[in-house]
């Protein structure tokens, strides 16, 4: 899933708000994470305000060296 498909499809589970939104916006998440990595999954929360809509907060990124 590209990044501006999450967008699109997240952008609809705000827009309805409610539980099982909540839950379908959480699976958008994880194939975030699955495809572009946890640091880009944050990126989504952040800019459309996940935080606010489902009570979703940032994952702490660990970097390997």
């Amino acid at each position: 899933m590209t990044l501006e498909k999450a967008r699109q499809l997240l952008q609809v589970q705000v827009d309805f708000g409610g539980g099982y939104n909540r839950n379908s916006a959480k699976l958008i998440l994880g194939e975030v994470v699955r495809e572009h990595g946890q640091a880009e999954a944050n990126k989504l929360i952040g800019e459309m305000h996940l935080d606010e809509a489902f009570g979703f907060a940032a994952v702490p990124v660990q970097h390997h060296i």
